[in-house]
């Protein structure tokens, strides 16, 4: 006889008699999360409202004024704009491609294994090892596409030119995380009924339009989740990419905000500022990871 609605009988539950079992079973977790997030959170946190030297032998309690210093620093808006288009064009560069890969290997009937391990093949390789091998690519003495581009009449130059370095820069990134978003686009695409596609081709629709019409309004969703994803990546995880190809330079062309945190700090040797600075981006995250499950998450409609 079926358990009646609303019955738990049949489902299994953990039940623990001590609490001792399940907090040795997090203790893991939260040594992990104590050791590398807790505590470097609390110590920037601290660090921000100080003036220190560089060996820590003086320290002043300065309450704002590490924040206010930062704001008013031409450096740092400059930064800040630098970061915003940088990551804007990797977003859009990034699902661009990605959507078009995505839709090209939907299209194969034969290899299409294959043609996906390919794609999938950047996400395996160190952020750093794909800065330097963009970085070899372009390169003004000895790389391939800058010899090509110089043939062409294309005075490419990343070392000279701010430009060139944030369009490298930006290329580098982008090929690092288009995987990524294939993964997700490939899912999406899996879930779109294959009773519209077909009606659509019955009514004459081509390839294009079906995906136009019918599959990009659909997989919607995982697009916009994307981009949130794509912008905490630009803003926190191309650190290597950066320090491997442009250090920052030329003249700041590409001196993004996690980047600078680091010049700041363990260059300059100014903690109070890049304290503050690390403050300021952990309150940034926040406010996606929040933007993230209220308004992402929450009109995510995985039903088909």
């Amino acid at each position: 006889m079926p358990a009646p609605a609303g019955s738990t009988r049949g489902l299994k539950r953990a039940h623990f008699r001590e609490a001792r079992l399940p907090l040795l079973l997090l203790l893991p977790q939260l040594l992990v999360l104590l050791l590398f997030f807790f505590i470097p959170a609390l110590r920037a946190l601290s660090q921000s409202f100080v003036l220190t030297d560089p060996f820590g032998n003086s320290v002043q309690f300065v309450w704002f004024d590490n924040f206010r210093r930062l704001l008013a620093s031409p450096e740092y808006r400059a930064s800040i704009g630098v970061t915003f288009w940088f990551t804007l064009a990797q977003n859009a560069l990034t699902i661009v491609v990605s959507l078009v890969l995505a839709f090209a290997t939907d299209r194969i009937l034969r290899g299409r294994g294959f043609y996906r391990s390919i794609i999938l093949l950047p996400y395996a390789i160190a952020p750093v090892i794909a800065g330097i091998l963009w970085a070899f690519l372009f390169n003004t003495a000895v790389g391939p596409i800058s010899f090509v581009l110089h043939g062409l009449g294309i005075d490419w130059d990343p070392n000279r030119h701010g430009i060139d370095a944030f369009l490298l820069v930006t290329f580098a990134a982008s090929w690092k995380h288009i995987c990524y978003d294939y993964i997700f686009l490939i899912a999406a695409l899996l879930s779109v009924p294959p009773s519209l596609l077909e009606a659509a081709a019955v009514d004459g629709a081509g390839p294009l339009l079906r995906f136009v019409r019918i599959s990009l309004p659909m997989i919607g969703p995982t697009i916009f989740f994307l981009a949130v994803m794509n912008f905490v990546y630009g803003f926190f995880e191309t650190f290597a990419i950066v320090d491997a190809v442009t250090h920052g330079g030329p003249g700041g062309a590409t001196m993004i905000l996690v980047y600078k945190v680091y010049i700041d700090g363990f260059v300059h040797i100014d903690l109070g500022s890049s304290a503050a600075q690390s403050v300021l981006m952990m309150i940034f995250a926040l406010v996606l990871t929040v933007l993230q499950f209220r308004y992402v998450e929450r009109n995510v409609n995985y039903d088909v």
